[in-house]
């Protein structure tokens, strides 16, 4: 089965073409970041634009790599949420005109479990039940995955996703945009027992993240040196900080693991390409004898293979979208249409 995803959650507009929620015979992908560095950040309005003038090129050129016609698919794909609303209704929009001129079932999918999904693709034989710690800039969930469109939520942030943290973080130490791959870079060469910073955690929810204490102390802690006219060791500081981010989401991972009796871990999402979440998850599975499974960094970030990965099993499962189809800004990872 042939499908054609489009992704435009944010600030990369993507589009692919899989076969079977496994292979990806087309993968291409229209990134922002350039311009967005200007500001710091994602600006909503911006990239609504940009994904409106890249979006059909985009999806032309991932059918001409592909080397298929609309003929030869069976279904399209889109993310309709979680996201920025401007952005989704893009693709969102374009997903719907193009069913509609071809008679294609439209199939809606859920931004975070394509993250999730783009573990299939690198990992044929991966396959429900295991726990997935699912970390990018808006997000941070414990999920356990039942089945490929059975999910709960187990434990997420209260506050600050970890992503959110580690890019705001990295501006507050000068970085450019974005942010967190910054900190991780330059991170490497640091003490990360340097500075002893806070690891929150939440009474009475054990699987639960709190990220926005240990924001304030790692930014409280830079301006209060600068007016003390204090120059800072920041590779020792981003390496202190990343240590006390990744080791609220391991500690917390591998609990809920044990609690729940999983052997079968997967990290996803954007933050999922940190390499020390990667290095420390491998590490603390090898001493459970659990498996792991991260996706490869290209992987990682937003792309449209991980949508038609997910497209397949929401497919299968029966979710299939009618023309009054509309992007939502928020949705649960345990939504079923």
């Amino acid at each position: 089965m042939k499908i054609l995803s489009i992704e435009s959650s944010c600030d990369e507009t993507a589009a692919a073409v899989t076969e079977n929620g496994r292979t990806v015979l087309s993968s291409v992908v229209a990134t922002q970041v350039e311009e967005h560095k200007l500001y710091g950040g994602v600006v909503p309005e911006i990239a609504s634009r940009r994904h409106c003038e890249s979006i059909n090129g985009v999806v032309s050129e991932a059918l001409e790599r592909a080397d298929l016609s609309f003929n030869d698919l069976d279904a399209i794909a889109v993310t309709h949420a979680p996201g920025l609303i401007g952005a989704l209704l893009v693709g969102v929009n374009f997903a719907k005109g193009l069913s509609l001129s071809t008679g294609l079932p439209l199939v809606p999918v859920h931004h975070l479990r394509s993250h999730i999904a783009s573990n299939y693709i690198a990992f044929p034989e991966l396959e429900p039940p295991f726990l997935c710690l699912v970390v990018s800039g808006g997000h941070s969930h414990i999920v356990e995955v039942k089945g490929y469109t059975d999910m709960k939520i187990i434990g997420r942030t209260r506050d600050d996703a970890a992503g959110e943290a580690f890019d705001k973080a990295a501006r507050a130490m000068g970085m450019p945009y974005p942010g967190g791959v910054h900190l991780d870079k330059t991170a490497e060469g640091g003490d990360p027992d340097s500075f002893k910073l806070p690891h929150p955690r939440v009474d009475g929810s054990p699987y639960d993240f709190s990220f926005s204490g240990l924001k304030t102390a790692i930014i409280n802690l830079i301006h209060n040196a600068s007016q003390r006219g204090t120059e800072l060791p920041i590779k020792d500081l981003s390496a202190s900080f990343r240590k006390a981010v990744t080791d609220c989401l391991t500690e917390n991972f591998m609990k809920a693991a044990e609690n729940l009796g999983y052997n079968k871990a997967v990290l996803a999402g954007g933050v999922s390409a940190n390499s020390l979440l990667r290095k420390r998850v491998a590490e603390e599975c090898e001493k459970r004898n659990m498996k792991y499974y991260f996706p490869p960094l290209e992987l990682c970030g937003d792309n449209a293979a991980m949508v038609g990965a997910q497209g397949y099993y929401e497919y299968l499962a029966g979710h299939i979208a009618s023309t009054d189809l509309n992007a939502k800004p928020t949705m649960s990872i345990e939504y079923n249409p």
